[in-house]
């Protein structure tokens, strides 16, 4: 767990990646959907206060509560001077928790947490997969633009695009906040599944360049999918799937990073600190998800997690097993990234040849350093140095990520 800073700077910047997100949440359920970007100007607002207030004042007991707090009694400030909603208004002068303003907003199997009833509005089927799930990580994740690209593996302009056409979608067509129930609670399942996967991705694997792992967003992740799973329309088979598969890629967190904060591969890791519990964890819902009868692609994904916390070391983890997983994951889910892990495990069972074919002809990816660091892998695999020098130099360019650059660096010039 990283610390929290004690110098004042540092801290907001720590609490606006840690709070941001939940406090926009709670604005716009105060405020109504169509207050979205208010809300976020609320916060930003909030932020700039204790940059300006905290150095001279001295950091308060409570930042987060004061965070709250001065967002809350901004909303209630603007509220008034609209001169609109005076009886929320009213309301909100005496609550100390957040009140849900406008009409009521839940039926009594909806959500209570603010971030669930926010995740879902934002899967809103008037915008594109995509749009809802880029604003999810926006909202709710609290992710920069650029780190939403990484995550889509696209361009930050394709993501600010995104983001004003959805914005301007629904600020047309919605006028509260609307929380599904039913069977639309259903169909916006997929979007919500896919918006907290890409939020615990990029904590287990930050573009941040000076955290290789947030633990903070990881960890949320893995909240908002136990979440579901209390509710029996969200507790579907790939929610418990999904959750197994966190547990899995948690249980190595630990292991990671050495002392000095340097990458630790997989094949070099203590595996005496993985979490066994968390693994444990990861098979009792693995089992869960195994109640339906469609097998999805976190199955496959939770499945090859398991194999790998199974193997009690690198050299007798079951690669063809693992093959053949990728081989299912990648019918029902043919993307570049798939085809790319895939071709990890096929240059494990020795078909490195095989591989590089793969690889060379993922042109969509030759921007992420990803795809330049397995290719210079499978170069190197394949005694072909140069290649693979030319290709860790690529992915150093690539990332912004400090240690991974470091790790890239040493592989290339062990060569």
């Amino acid at each position: 767990m990283q610390p929290i800073p004690s110098e004042p700077t540092q801290l907001v910047a720590h609490l606006f990646r840690h709070e941001a997100g939940r406090m926009v949440s709670v604005l716009t359920c105060m405020l109504g959907f169509d207050k979205l970007e208010l809300a976020e100007d609320i916060v930003q607002d909030t932020m700039i206060m204790a940059l300006r207030s905290w150095p001279f004042n001295g950091i308060p007991d409570n930042p987060s509560s004061w965070l709250y707090k001065v967002a809350k009694n901004r909303a209630l400030d603007i509220v008034r001077r609209q001169a609109t909603l005076q009886k929320i208004s009213t309301e909100l002068a005496y609550d100390t928790e957040p009140t849900v303003m406008n009409e009521p907003l839940f039926h009594e199997d909806a959500f209570t947490d603010s971030q669930l009833r926010m995740l879902f509005a934002c899967c809103h089927p008037s915008v594109s997969f995509d749009a809802q799930v880029t604003l999810c990580l926006k909202i709710l994740g609290g992710l920069s633009v650029r780190e939403i690209a990484n995550a889509f593996l696209t361009t930050e302009e394709t993501i600010t695009k995104r983001l004003y056409r959805a914005k301007e979608k629904l600020r047309s067509e919605l006028t509260v906040l609307a929380v599904p129930t039913g069977g639309q609670l259903t169909h916006r399942l997929d979007a919500v599944l896919q918006s907290i996967y890409l939020l615990f991705n990029e904590g287990y694997t930050s573009s941040h360049p000076d955290l290789l792992i947030r633990r903070d967003l990881s960890t949320e992740a893995m909240r908002l999918c136990l979440l579901l799973t209390d509710y029996p329309l969200t507790a579907q088979p790939q929610t418990y799937a999904m959750l197994a598969l966190f547990c899995f890629q948690a249980a190595r967190f630990d292991s990671r990073l050495d002392e000095t904060g340097a990458i630790v591969l997989l094949p070099d890791q203590d595996r005496s600190q993985w979490n066994q519990e968390f693994i444990k964890r990861g098979r009792h819902y693995l089992s869960l998800s195994a109640q339906g009868d469609v097998l999805g692609a976190y199955h496959f994904e939770a499945g090859i997690a398991l194999l790998h916390s199974l193997s009690p070391s690198f050299e007798q983890t079951n690669w063809n097993a693992i093959l053949s997983y990728y081989n299912e994951l990648y019918r029902l889910k043919p993307s570049p990234v798939v085809a790319l892990n895939r071709a990890v495990a096929q240059s494990q069972i020795g078909q490195v040849a095989e591989a590089l074919d793969c690889v060379r002809q993922l042109d969509t990816l030759t921007h992420n350093q990803y795809y330049h660091a397995i290719l210079a892998d499978l170069y190197q695999k394949n005694q072909q140095p140069e290649l693979a020098k030319y290709h860790y130099n690529l992915a150093i360019e690539r990332t912004t990520s400090r240690a991974e650059q470091a790790l890239l660096a040493r592989k290339r010039d062990s060569l």
